[in-house]
């Protein structure tokens, strides 16, 4: 069984594109997950299901995407003590991605969903890692990598702002 598990779960297949790129962030962290569809309105017994078994599949953080009403995320953290993170996707049927995140940021209280930008399923996937690092020496590591690796690029567009000045 994996240590660290994500579950990287969404409302319909047509979300597969946004999610994916958690995915991306999840493998380059080497972490375990799982990347499937959980709709909370089409399949709400599943949804049930999958809820109550992740704890047993040792799964340690759960990112959630979904477009237009957007319920998935809040109701993964309504049936699951697991920390989640709702990515709003601006959908085909979404009022530009408006509802979904008003719907997956205005939680009730005791039921918290951390909540990332619309279709910011990348920044969800780093969250997940810093998240896992809390108890994890190795990702805390490689996160602290990432963010010099991140100063470095600022540096040098930097000097390449420099540079085009001088012409």
């Amino acid at each position: 069984m994996a240590k660290n598990k994500v579950a990287v779960i969404m409302g319909s297949i047509s979300d597969a594109d946004i999610m994916q790129k958690a995915v991306s962030v999840l493998e380059q962290y080497k972490i375990d997950y799982e990347f499937m569809v959980v709709s909370a309105h089409r399949s709400p017994d599943w949804m049930y299901k999958y809820a109550s078994e992740a704890d047993k599949k040792n799964i340690k953080v759960i990112i959630a995407g979904a477009g237009g009403a957007a319920h998935l995320p809040g109701m993964m953290a309504a049936l699951t003590t697991i920390p989640v993170i709702g990515v709003p996707i601006k959908s085909s049927n979404s009022l530009d991605g408006w509802d979904s995140l008003l719907s997956i940021a205005q939680m009730p209280n005791d039921i918290p969903v951390a909540t990332v930008a619309v279709n910011g399923s990348h920044n969800a996937g780093v969250l997940a890692v810093e998240i896992l690092a809390i108890g994890d020496s190795k990702l805390k590591k490689m996160l602290a990598e990432t963010k010099k690796e991140n100063n470095l690029k600022v540096q040098k567009q930097n000097e390449e702002l420099k540079q085009r000045r001088k012409q």
